[in-house]
């Protein structure tokens, strides 16, 4: 498949630049297609309801209108919202649609088992350090780091605060001895050499595991 159509579907708009530039680049000949409704994580985080029947209406919804548009697999890019993608995969079975964590989950597993330390789960929204740590196998050691208001800088145009936040929550899951460092959403990818640099460690971005493994399942 040379050139397969690849619907990207976003609940925050910083997740679209990040898997786009990393598409560019590591998957130029995809077609893509970027769906976005910013209100998903507003609603989530302001209502207070969490995936009820009304989220999971939602992202059938957004699934269903991709798929029809004759896309050949697709990728969510906000980690808070696994049950409703779940939901959305099962009923496509010969269709690939992924969770944005799954992935790095997978690739996060295997480095932690190889370093032999705890695996650093860092988010910048709160319900991803919910929702996330259940995609984890059990049995697995995970730190968890909120870097509170790296979001909100981000919404504001400060990059380098964000970052910065970024960079202090991974201090602080390297001060709890993980081995390395996943960082739990799309548009936090741009704070990954940042983190490396700062602490030395591995680090695991969701929009280059997503990728590798779209590839693979569509390859096969």
């Amino acid at each position: 498949m040379s050139s397969p159509r690849i619907a990207l579907i976003h609940a925050l708009a910083h997740s679209v630049a990040p898997i786009n530039e990393a598409m560019a680049r590591d998957w130029p000949e995809a077609i893509r297609m970027n769906l976005l409704d910013d209100s998903l994580s507003a609603d989530l985080a302001r209502e207070g309801r969490g995936l009820d029947a009304a989220m999971h209406a939602r992202f059938e919804t957004l699934t269903a209108y991709a798929e029809s548009t004759g896309a050949q697999g697709i990728l969510f890019t906000c980690s808070a919202f696994g049950p409703c993608i779940e939901a959305a995969a099962a009923r496509r079975p010969q269709l690939p649609v992924l969770k944005p964590n799954e992935a790095m989950v997978d690739e996060a597993v295997a480095e932690a088992a190889r370093l032999g330390g705890p695996i650093g789960l860092l988010a910048t929204f709160g319900p991803t350090l919910q929702s996330m740590p259940p995609e984890f196998p059990a049995g697995v050691v995970l730190r968890t780091a909120l870097a509170e208001g790296a979001l909100e800088a981000l919404n504001a145009g400060d990059t380098a605060r964000h970052d910065a936040l970024a960079v202090e929550a991974a201090k602080r899951l390297q001060a709890e001895g993980c081995a390395l460092i996943a960082l739990a959403q799309f548009s936090l990818a741009r704070s990954a050499p940042a983190v490396q640099a700062a602490t030395g460690l591995p680090v695991l971005t969701t929009p280059g595991s997503a990728i590798r493994a779209l590839r693979r399942r569509l390859a096969s």
